[in-house]
């Protein structure tokens, strides 16, 4: 159960009404501050439609974060949003392959920008020969935009994990179909 009431749109003032236009119980939860909430929508719009990283990496990387740290609220929401990105399941079953270290058939690319993103999570920084790797590959504007992505959902996790807030019925498919490990 979350620290904070979810709201609906009849607890906010009419000006803040429009932060739950998709009202997911993440924002529910956010609008009890709708300054942050605010903020926080409008960086997670950036991502997903101002960022130069291709769409299908980019969900990737936000899985990865997601599986790393066994958060059940954004892997099962970015499972989902992920199809919308040309995520597959069987990306989705070698990216957990690819974490917990076997074998996985996924392209070199995408196993950098998993790997990239793991190094990221956990240990807070990037190989010099891999950043130079993704550099080459999708320009320094493409990998700075990961950098940003990963610490953002990095942030997203800790806020979901903090405020305890709750996968709703509609998401719970995702989880049954992708465990999540421990």
């Amino acid at each position: 159960m979350a620290l904070v009431p979810y709201l609906t749109e009849a607890d906010l003032s009419e000006a803040d009404r429009d932060l739950l236009a998709r009202p997911i119980n993440l924002f529910r939860a956010l609008v009890n501050s709708p300054a942050a909430a605010r903020q926080h929508h409008g960086f997670g719009e950036w991502i997903r439609y101002g960022c130069e990283l291709d769409p299908r990496l980019r969900e990737l990387a936000i899985l990865q974060v997601g599986y790393l740290t066994s958060s059940p609220y954004e892997w099962s929401h970015h499972v989902k949003i992920g199809y919308d990105f040309g995520v597959s399941d069987a990306d989705i079953e070698a990216l957990i392959a690819a974490t917990e270290g076997g074998e996985h058939g996924l392209g070199e690319l995408e196993t950098a920008v998993l790997t990239a993103t793991r190094q990221i999570t956990t240990d807070m920084k990037m190989s010099e020969d891999l950043w130079a790797y993704l550099e080459k590959e999708l320009g320094r504007s493409r990998v700075v935009d990961l950098v940003i992505v990963v610490a953002f959902y990095s942030a997203v996790v800790r806020i979901l994990g903090t405020l305890q807030i709750d996968v709703e019925p509609d998401y719970q498919q995702y989880l049954d179909r992708f465990p999540l490990r421990g």
